[in-house]
């Protein structure tokens, strides 16, 4: 089992839910390069729980411990090594799910892959809280790629059937990007969220859940970054993101559309802009053939509505082999995509790293 992204800059994920710390490991990031500790606290606080009645009330402060790799705020080319102590575990609410899985969670898969020695606390490395390092070293690479002129931003497009404004693929702006890329549960439509919001907390009042989409862009990756078949950009990036708990889908450009659309209306027509190619449209989402075309990179993501829910389900009882009904208890999030959104930003900016180590090294 593997829990790395990345072939060339490799990180690798570790840890449990409730267990002492989680942490990751970049191996490793070029030398150099200045690290503000603050823009990471900044992400990290994107993702934290307990900020609305939105997300799990769990409350962690999630400050990482660097143990190597920076030396006076600058990268040495170590390994990259950050841990985050966790502090707020109930880990009796979990004592159930060990025979009693939860349905469309990884509990009952997980005990037959590792022969019930699966740690089911807080869902063990299965849960949403080992993103917690990914995003701190995700902010690391962000700022590396933002000092070569690349920016990686997004918003919540899509709770429920609300939806936001999208990019425009052709014109989105790093300016446009570096906003929303600070901001918690960012948007581009400030109704939008309002509406969204206010879907969440119902569904939250029923004991439910919901899903949604998140939609990123990246400017400034210049044209030739990837490579065909298993090491084109759509390949490495949709490793990275599915390593993010909830994600069921991705798409790049105008993605499943493609299915209705004829060629004429599909190709990017293109242009010199001086000496410079570039598109009038950008249904590709930037990307051609596994390689950068210059134009902004376009993703979405689609996340299921997170499968712990406090009304009653029917699942099994794995000890006594009968049906049974299970009561969760426990603190979690009625949506989790404004939280998964940086999550989702920190594993596209890990991979774009990679990816343009592996072409051009930073």
């Amino acid at each position: 089992m593997s829990s790395e992204i990345g072939s060339i800059i490799k990180t690798t994920v570790f840890g449990e839910s409730h267990g002492i710390a989680i942490g990751a490991v970049m191996d490793a990031p070029p030398p150099g390069y200045s690290i503000n500790e603050d823009e990471i606290l900044v992400q990290l606080s994107r993702r934290a729980p307990g900020q609305s009645k939105t997300a799990t009330a769990r409350k962690e402060s999630d400050t990482p411990e660097f143990l190597s790799g920076l030396l006076d705020g600058r990268t040495t080319g170590a390994p990259l090594a950050a841990i985050i102590r966790n502090s707020s575990q109930h880990s009796s609410d979990y004592e159930s799910l060990k025979n009693n899985p939860r349905p469309s969670h990884a509990d009952y898969p997980a005990s037959i892959r590792f022969n019930g020695f699966n740690d089911i606390r807080g869902g063990g490395n299965f849960s949403g809280r080992l993103t917690a390092p990914m995003v701190a070293l995700g902010s690391v690479a962000r700022q590396i790629l933002k000092a070569n002129g690349v920016t990686v931003g997004g918003h919540v497009f899509k709770i429920g059937s609300v939806c936001d404004s999208k990019f425009d693929p052709v014109n989105v702006t790093s300016e446009e990007l570096d906003n929303l890329n600070k901001q918690y549960f960012s948007v581009i439509d400030k109704n939008a969220k309002q509406q969204m919001t206010d879907l969440i907390e119902k569904k939250a009042a029923e004991g439910d859940s919901i899903g949604g989409v998140v939609e990123i862009a990246v400017t400034g990756l210049p044209a030739g970054i990837g490579s065909p078949t298993s090491r084109g950009i759509e390949n490495v990036i949709s490793t990275a993101v599915f390593s993010v708990p909830a994600v069921k889908g991705i798409e790049f450009g105008d993605g499943f559309k493609f299915a209705e659309l004829s060629g004429s209306e599909a190709n990017d027509s293109m242009y010199y802009d001086d000496k410079t190619v570039k598109c009038r449209t950008n249904h590709q989402g930037g990307i051609s053939g596994g390689i950068s075309n210059g134009m902004p990179l376009i993703i979405r993501a689609a996340l299921k509505p997170t499968p712990s829910i406090f009304k009653e389900q029917r699942t099994v009882d794995l000890a006594s082999g009968k049906d049974t009904v299970l009561k969760i208890k426990g603190r979690h999030d009625p949506c989790i995509v404004p939280r998964a959104l940086p999550a989702i930003e920190a594993a596209i900016c890990l991979a774009l790293l990679d990816i343009h180590s592996e072409v051009k090294p930073l």
